[in-house]
């Protein structure tokens, strides 16, 4: 796979933000893209919420509508591909605005390259990550850790991935993850520590950086 060497990534740490107002942040982006601006990474968090892929099945929702809102739980369908994902703060969420063809328009090796830059970052936190075979994502063993679910849009991409740092994760058993019997786990699980989410944000921004051979503005 041939990758276009420095090409400029432009980074914003978006807080704890509702997922319709991310959404718009990255439709906002991704029309910028397509009018020539700078490829972009979208960092941040979710309030507790539940996303339908395109191929999701609202029977991999173990809970009620009425105790889903009780709990205000937000519920969106989304346009990426993928069953259904919970975000909830305590998760990375990051979504990428590149343009694919820098990257041999190659939805694959995209993929792929995501799922490694999520293997690069919980290396440096000592955890052995992989890939499942036929699922997209990340597992520490048997558990999962990352979700990965993508859209794109004239080859600029958007959607992107969501890493277990700290989150409650008794809140996962309201769904079958991504339609899956897989239990997730997060770094806290595994390290017993509670890693600052400005650490793995910085370790992040330098994997995606490794991985996709491109730089960030100012570099």
């Amino acid at each position: 796979m041939t990758i276009k060497e420095n090409t400029k990534l432009r980074v914003k740490d978006l807080g704890l933000i509702n997922y319709s107002n991310a959404y718009d942040v990255q439709k906002q982006h991704v029309n910028e893209l397509l009018n020539g601006g700078v490829q972009t990474l979208l960092l941040c968090e979710h309030p507790t919420t539940l996303t339908f892929g395109r191929l999701a099945n609202e029977r991999h929702v173990l809970i009620t509508k009425e105790e889903l809102e009780r709990r205000g739980v937000y519920v969106y369908h989304i346009d990426r591909g993928g069953d259904i994902t919970l975000h909830t703060p305590g998760q990375l969420v990051a979504y990428p605005i590149l343009r694919l063809d820098n990257f041999g328009k190659d939805l694959r090796f995209y993929l792929y390259q995501l799922e490694q830059v999520a293997i690069d970052l919980l290396e440096g936190f000592d955890i052995v990550s992989s890939r499942f075979p036929k699922q997209t994502g990340v597992w520490s063993g048997k558990q999962k850790i990352v979700s990965i679910g993508i859209g794109v849009r004239k080859w600029i991409t958007f959607h992107g991935l969501a890493l277990n740092v700290n989150p409650d994760l008794t809140l996962f058993s309201m769904i079958k993850p991504c339609g899956l019997d897989v239990k997730m786990t997060s770094i806290l699980e595994i390290k017993k520590i509670t890693v600052p989410m400005q650490e793995v944000k910085k370790r992040i921004i330098e994997c995606f950086c490794k991985n996709f051979h491109i730089t960030t503005e100012g570099e």
